[in-house]
């Protein structure tokens, strides 16, 4: 393999009102070309997070996104540290190295609800943090990715179980 293979990810896009942590596993490759979370304009993610809170996140520019997710309670990082990835599919994952999900979440005591963008995420998540994942509410969504067909509507209902995490209930949000 060559190094031009190794992807990493961004760094933590987290502060001290961040309620819910939302991992993936590591970005795909229009991401990476772009440096932003979830740029591939495919992939549901920002539409999604735009219904569980209620706000128009998909026309503000990037800096604006990650400002009102944390507004609103909402963390990004990623499961993966670094791997080798040919593309941008999860199942070509290989020699990885995890992020600290623990030191992470020790450095921020406001985060009790982690939710798991796809299968993969969740998979290796649940493993790197161990016996800590009972610390917190799990949400394993269903991939904001087009690699993953689930009819939008079927993600979306699903993804709106994290406004219980977020505290939103009847469109007002509350501290949980």
């Amino acid at each position: 393999m060559t190094d031009d293979l190794r992807k990493r990810c961004f760094d933590p896009v987290v502060d001290e009102r961040t309620r819910v942590l939302v991992l993936g596993s590591l970005p795909g490759e229009k991401s990476l070309a772009a440096q932003q979370y979830y740029a591939n304009r495919q992939n549901k993610f920002w539409l999604l997070m735009s219904e569980v809170l209620g706000v128009e996140l998909v026309p503000l520019a990037y800096a604006a996104r990650l400002r009102t997710l944390l507004a609103h309670g909402v963390g990004l990082w990623d499961v993966v540290a670094e791997a080798h990835r040919p593309g941008s599919l999860d199942s070509a994952i290989r020699n990885r190295d995890d992020n600290d999900l623990p030191a992470l979440l020790a450095r921020h005591p406001s985060i009790h609800a982690i939710a798991f963008n796809g299968g993969t995420a969740a998979r290796l998540g649940l493993k790197i943090l161990n016996g800590q994942a009972q610390c917190y509410r799990i949400f394993n969504l269903p991939s904001s990715s087009p690699a993953y067909t689930l009819p939008y509507a079927a993600k979306r209902d699903a993804w709106l179980a994290l406004r219980l995490g977020l505290g939103v209930v009847d469109g007002l949000n509350r501290e949980p």
